[in-house]
């Protein structure tokens, strides 16, 4: 079975939108990383760190999806790193109340030693240093290393983040960080100048307008599917990702064609984490309904055409 290693927070959120709001839930990149990759046939483990306040309970869920913890450390007296956010009427936009880094501020990501060899890394959301720390630990070359950031670390960490960027093959980041990581408007010249910077494969998220695959001269675009209710956006970027980072290493294959099933793979999974609050949905979720919305993905994009 292949090994797929996820980098990436696991921590606590508390989130208001239109639709209500929450106190401390489950959240972090690296903790939607995991459960969606969950859906696939093959082994994974998280690097990550938390504080003793992170309750046994979430540590166990994990666990429960054969998902491998010997690489989440648990700092003792310390506590878990806490985001708090509130979206704005379009869903689309929101604002952070809060960022406390805790136990994050000082991590040192250590890698289990059964997963320096993994199929397949996922570099979720952090600061590009840990990020490259954990390639630095690794034995042996991944079939494929994604990197998922953020602006903010555009803002304040751009030379690391260049850095890891030259050493990864997939990056996936949204269209308002493409524009700005690559300085140009058009998504096509963004994908090309990002590609310049090491990545064969770019990945540009357009939230409820799907994603485009970049590859040298290919394109691939893929539609969300239109949702009858959206009740939260926190992590679905990150679910997208663990789908995508979740077939490839259970495929084996990293071909641009096997890529833009990923791509819906990823989506389908995040259209089912929007739905409720946090980690709710994704937790709840069974094979059958990931099935059954897969076939909806496929009739919405499939056609007959004359030429």
């Amino acid at each position: 079975m292949n090994k797929l290693l996820i980098v990436g927070t696991v921590a606590f959120d508390a989130i208001e939108t239109p639709f209500g709001k929450t106190d401390k839930i489950l959240g972090g990149a690296g903790t939607y990383i995991g459960l969606s990759a969950a859906f696939f046939n093959l082994q994974s483990a998280i690097v990550s760190v938390v504080g003793d306040d992170f309750p046994q309970e979430y540590l166990d869920l994990l666990t429960d999806r054969n998902i491998d913890i010997s690489g989440l450390e648990v700092v003792k007296g310390g506590k878990t790193f806490f985001w708090s956010g509130r979206y704005h009427n379009d869903l689309n936009s929101r604002d952070t109340l809060d960022t406390q880094l805790n136990v994050l501020a000082d991590f040192q990501p250590k890698v289990p030693e059964n997963y320096k060899n993994a199929d397949v890394v996922m570099l979720g959301n952090l600061h590009p240093l840990v990020q490259s720390g954990v390639l630095d630990q690794l034995e042996s070359k991944p079939k494929l290393v994604v990197l998922d950031t953020m602006n903010f670390w555009m803002d304040c960490a751009l030379p690391e983040l260049l850095d890891v960027i030259k050493r990864v093959d997939v990056i996936t980041i949204n269209d308002e960080e493409a524009r700005q990581l690559s300085g140009e408007y058009s998504l096509v010249k963004a994908a090309a100048k990002i590609h310049a910077m090491g990545p064969e494969f770019v990945v540009i998220k357009k939230g409820e307008h799907g994603a485009l695959l970049f590859h040298d001269s290919q394109v691939f675009f893929a539609p969300a599917l239109p949702l009858e209710e959206v009740f939260d956006p926190t992590g679905a970027g990150d679910t997208f990702a663990g789908g995508f980072a979740g077939f490839i290493a259970q495929s084996e294959n990293v071909s641009f064609e096997n890529m833009k099933n990923a791509i819906i793979y990823g989506s389908n999974l995040a259209s089912f984490c929007v739905e409720k609050f946090g980690t709710e949905r994704m937790v709840s979720l069974d094979k059958q309904e990931v099935v059954s919305r897969l076939k909806q993905f496929k009739s919405l994009t499939q056609f007959d055409i004359e030429l």
